[in-house]
């Protein structure tokens, strides 16, 4: 199809085209012909406004995380893109699609450093050192092609984000369009045979082996979980890869559970992770253990060295392991209860983490199984890692290896977007919490039906351990001043209680959960109260 079209008009078509119904942000001067456009197509996509460019692209990254569809945010360039880098950071850790929509200067005058409003150095190279894929739109006639192209980097290899510019001038000038491009489609290509026979080998000789699993793995859960079963292995993920097989059943293990496992296991299979758990958190790896790992992206190998490693889609490559084990049996002796006996033994260990755990057991209580926990850098996040089971792939939600103080709050109101009909409960610190604290404007305005639990103790928390135990109490910067927050959230329009318990949290989630609009509930605590959850989550540090 062919028709006359502006850049910003180029731009909208294309994202309707590709399925995008969703676009947060926040309109300037730079971007005003993009806003024209899709004050056109009203209809067809939706826009969310953000109270600041940061939450826009969280919720973009929130939005994407829990869906595997495309999350996309625009913003102005020069300060408004940097507002977002945090959260394009998340999204190039946590391997979450997301296409960030940004503008340039008059392209003329780009690189010449004449301190034009917004101007950076050089903006598209500083987007390239962010994303996976960056290019800049000269010409409305470019924009199917660059957009198909930015398609296929979202959807192909390695998951990451991508990024398109288009100068200010040129989102305004008009051009006939030819559309009919088509994003490219890159085969999935099948593992090496050759490989897939040496992994079995080492499988099948394994006599404790385990499965470590990561964002990579997400769609090859039933794979996964028939392969557990095959070989009696425990699964288990430090982060993204929660769910994939469910902690309700014996095969599924949250990473502290598993730790008493790793010390004996002597293959390791490490199927679409970086393998930061293996390490960086376990670190101790038993003498003579072997690895075989399975990743999209071939320089992952050059990374962690691996026994044997297969480049290739984790769906077909576990279902080709899985079928070559199946035509040589493998004959293994039932471990389920033994697995269940070592779960249940590691949730008496972990009960020393309170009140972190008490109150995470209340909210897994409330939560439906496929509802979503978005985690926060704090004390119940960290503990939430290893002590609040998940059973779904997806909706543990977090932020990956950045581990962004404050990214968690206006995540949860990307995700409950892309998720209305779905439960979204986010925790958070109170430090934490104040990143994005303006963005309950956001959820006001479009009664985003959140329930936020901000565990405040007046403190950075993981500071103040550390100053005491590391630094002989020489506090600095670790304490926090805050407002009422069941009154703040009132100020802005939202439902607000407090909760004092573990009882009283779970009457003020039933009641959040009958509301129509965002819910905040403030848990109080003293400084310094939690227990420490750091001994499960580094063992090899204890």
């Amino acid at each position: 199809m062919q028709k006359v079209a502006t850049a910003g008009q180029a731009i909208v078509e294309c994202l309707i085209r590709n399925g995008v119904d969703r676009i947060f942000g926040i309109p300037g001067v730079h971007t005003y012909h993009l806003f024209d456009a899709l004050y056109e197509r009203r209809s067809e996509i939706t826009f969310i406004g953000a109270r600041h460019e940061q939450g826009a692209a969280y919720m973009a990254f929130g939005y994407a995380k829990s869906t595997g569809k495309i999350g996309v945010y625009t913003c102005v360039p020069g300060p408004g893109l940097l507002n977002t880098t945090a959260a394009l950071c998340s999204a190039y850790s946590a391997n979450a699609p997301v296409l960030c929509l940004t503008s340039e200067i008059p392209a003329p005058d780009i690189g010449r450093g004449y301190g034009i409003l917004h101007e950076l150095p050089d903006q598209l190279a500083l987007l390239r050192g962010l994303t996976k894929w960056a290019e800049r739109i000269d010409h409305p006639t470019a924009v199917p092609r660059l957009f198909a192209t930015a398609m296929e980097q979202l959807t192909t290899g390695r998951i990451g984000p991508v990024a398109l510019e288009c100068p200010w001038d040129t989102l305004s000038v008009e051009a006939l369009v030819d559309f009919d491009v088509a994003a490219a489609s890159a085969p999935r290509s099948p593992p090496d045979p050759a490989a897939v026979d040496r992994a079995c080998q080492i499988i099948a000789a394994a006599r404790s082996p385990m499965i470590i699993v990561g964002a990579g793995a997400l769609a090859a859960g039933p794979e996964i979980l028939a392969l557990a079963r095959t070989i009696q292995a425990p699964v288990t993920s430090h982060r993204s890869g929660r769910g994939i097989v469910s902690e309700e059943l014996p095969y599924g293990f949250g990473f502290a559970a598993a730790y008493k496992l790793w010390l004996k296991c002597d293959v390791v299979i490490a199927i679409g992770t970086r393998m930061e758990l293996a390490y960086l958190r376990w670190r101790h790896f038993p003498a003579g253990m072997k690895i075989v790992r399975i990743d999209i992206d071939p320089r992952e190998f050059a990374r962690r060295a691996a026994d044997v490693g297969i480049v290739a889609d984790a769906k077909l490559a576990v279902g080709a392991i899985l079928a070559a084990l199946q035509s040589a049996p493998v004959r293994r002796a039932e471990r389920a209860t033994e697995f269940v006996n070592i779960k249940a033994e590691s949730r008496r260990e972990i009960e020393v983490v309170q009140p972190q755990l008490a109150y995470l057991d209340v909210i897994r209580a409330v939560l439906p199984r496929d509802g979503f926990f978005v985690e926060e850098i704090c004390q119940v996040g960290f503990t939430a890692r290893f002590g609040f089971p998940v059973y779904e792939p997806r909706t543990y939600v977090t932020c990956g290896y950045q581990e962004n103080l404050g990214f968690g709050f206006m995540t949860a109101l990307g995700v409950k977007v892309a998720n209305p009909d779905k439960v979204v409960i986010s925790i958070t610190g109170d430090g934490g919490f104040m990143f994005g604290v303006q963005e309950l404007a956001t959820a006001v305005q479009n009664r985003i039906h959140l329930i936020t639990i901000v565990f405040n103790n007046r403190s950075f928390g993981n500071v103040l351990r550390d100053q005491q135990n590391s630094f002989a109490g020489r506090l600095i910067g670790e304490a926090l001043t805050n407002p009422n927050f069941v009154q703040l959230a009132e100020c802005f329009g939202a439902v607000g209680y407090r909760a004092e318990s573990p009882v009283e949290l779970k009457l003020a989630l039933e009641r959040a959960l009958t509301q129509n609009g965002p819910v905040l509930i403030e848990v109080p605590s003293e400084p310094g109260s939690e227990a420490s959850p750091w001994p499960f989550i580094r063992p090899s540090a204890r």
